[in-house]
């Protein structure tokens, strides 16, 4: 069984109204773990499960840990809350070190005023080998994770009409976005080498590629997904991805050839999975045409089946997709409060709450 370990990100606000606030120091002043770190901006933090196999003990990990997180925060006067850009106006405080004031210094407002919180998956691979081939084959499936987890409707005050306004933001970077098919471990290799030898990025650490590949453990890094309100949501993406890992592994084994499909459709398909989210029209990634929504991520399921079998996650998955289906994504419930309260204060207070025990 393929571990996956998840990475949160994490805003950290007033508990009265819901303001983001630059306290990330103060969270973090009795010492950073790998799961609880800093981020670019004061006003953030960032969580990490333990790698797990089996996804209740993922979510008991999650839940820990972001107990742990909103445990600091409110002994300095804050929340944590799991929503993927702040509905409210903010002017962030860029986190001072090295490596991010380098980022200021070289991309300006993109690095000042990039304030959003996602969720990245990592999933074990055997070799660098492997890794490049589930990197080739999993690219297609992408922006329907996008669509399942949309998360941040709202943007400095305003609606935006999107449902994944995070995606948008983070496509500013340079390095952002989907990746070509490889073939090879050599050439990703000469991909990367070829890109930092522009001396646009700081380092490998900057290549923020919708996957990558690490450097530093075997697994694959999945990076698509809106950070999820419900942590239940949170191990339905997880699951979705192990199980695109282990299917792209077999059918790479089996000589299946990956989808042709350029990097540049593949950027409209996730524009359309960040704009509609799952009420929609999403890009089938077998045709590389719209279809509703439903239907897309209906073949999802098919195409992963015999993976979600082979972990016994069928069941948990099936029932954690028509969970969000049947009640709406982060970004749904987030446009349901404001219809509700009038107010981006209230949709910032609720997520905490949610945030907080977990689930809806």
């Amino acid at each position: 069984m393929r571990k996956i370990g998840v990475e949160e990100e994490l805003l950290l606000v007033h508990p009265d109204d819901g303001r983001p606030l630059a306290l990330s120091g103060r969270v973090l002043a009795d010492g950073h773990s790998h799961h609880l770190q800093a981020e670019l901006q004061q006003e953030m933090i960032e969580i990490g499960s333990e790698p797990e196999e089996d996804l209740g003990a993922l979510r008991a990990s999650l839940l820990r840990h972001r107990r742990m997180a909103d445990d600091r925060a409110r002994a300095v006067g804050a929340r944590t809350v799991a929503i993927a850009s702040s509905p409210l106006p903010i002017e962030p405080h860029l986190t001072r070190d090295e490596r991010y004031d380098w980022m200021a210094a070289h991309f300006g407002v993109t690095a000042r005023r990039t304030m959003v919180c996602g969720c990245h998956v990592h999933v074990d691979v055997e070799s660098r080998e492997e890794g490049v081939a589930v990197l080739d084959r999993i690219r297609g499936w992408l922006p329907v994770l996008t669509a399942l987890s949309a998360d941040s409707p709202f943007h400095e005050g305003a609606d935006t009409g999107y449902a994944s306004y995070r995606s948008q933001i983070w496509s500013r970077w340079p390095s952002a976005g989907p990746l070509p098919v490889f073939g090879s471990v050599e050439a990703l290799d000469a991909f990367e080498r070829s890109l930092l030898s522009t001396g646009v990025l700081l380092d490998r650490g900057m290549l923020y590629f919708d996957t990558r590949l690490s450097s530093r453990y075997p697994t694959i890094e999945v990076r698509v997904a809106d950070v999820c309100m419900d942590v239940e949501d949170t191990v339905t993406i997880a699951a979705l991805t192990r199980a695109l890992v282990q299917t792209a592994a077999a059918g790479w084994r089996s000589g299946d050839i990956p989808s042709p499909l350029p990097a540049a459709a593949l950027r409209l398909a996730s524009w359309r999975a960040s704009a509609e989210g799952i009420g929609g029209s999403l890009v089938d990634p077998g045709t590389g045409e719209p279809s509703p929504a439903r239907l897309v991520i209906d073949a999802l399921l098919e195409h992963v089946g015999d993976a979600l079998d082979e972990s016994g996650d069928r069941e948990r998955v099936a029932s954690g997709v028509d969970g969000i289906l049947r009640r709406g994504t982060g970004a749904d419930r987030q446009r349901s409060v404001l219809s509700r309260e009038g107010s981006l204060s209230a949709v910032m207070l609720d997520a905490a709450e949610i945030t907080a025990r977990g689930t809806h």
